[in-house]
């Protein structure tokens, strides 16, 4: 069983914590973004522009499927992720961590200018939006949630080390 699932929205810092957080616990680190990317042999934004979202959806819920029957060490979901009824039941009995940011920390961490294939048209109003509709879903799964704003990595990654199962 993994560590520590996290979840949350672009910018809450899934990545840059998930790996912190693995090499502090001796434990791999695996992102389902690089898992789905793997499997297509593309980019998230190609297979949302060619393949369209219901395409990456599957992919999706699939990738954390695989890593959380695979995967015993940390693991980051992409952002939608959590939609999925499915991917929700699976998390059931799984230490997830919610990674939550507000609007302001989000938009320099990602600097909309990245490729997020959701945030392409009026990025600040869409990721506002998108955070909006998730937060529900994200605070319903998680076990533990840790505001990030203006904290440094190290000073989260100690409180949620403090708060893992032994």
């Amino acid at each position: 069983m993994t560590k520590a699932v996290l979840i949350g929205p672009p910018g809450s810092g899934k990545t840059t914590l998930g790996q912190l957080l693995a090499e502090r616990l001796g434990v791999g680190f695996r992102d389902t973004d690089t898992d789905i990317e793997a499997v297509a042999g593309k980019p998230v934004s190609d297979i949302f522009v060619e393949d369209g979202e219901a395409r990456f959806r599957e992919l999706e819920h699939e990738a954390v499927r695989r890593a959380l029957a695979e995967h015993d060490g940390i693991l980051s979901l992409g952002g939608g992720a959590v939609l999925n009824e499915e991917t929700q039941a699976l998390l059931a009995g799984h230490h997830v961590v919610y990674l939550q940011v507000g609007l302001s920390d989000a938009v320099q961490r990602v600097g909309l200018a990245s490729a997020r294939p959701l945030l392409v048209l009026n990025p600040r109003s869409r990721l506002k939006k998108l955070m909006e509709e998730r937060r529900p879903v994200y605070e319903r799964l998680a076990v533990v949630t840790v505001v990030t704003d203006k904290r440094e990595p190290e000073e989260l990654a100690d409180e949620i080390v403090k708060g893992l199962p032994a």
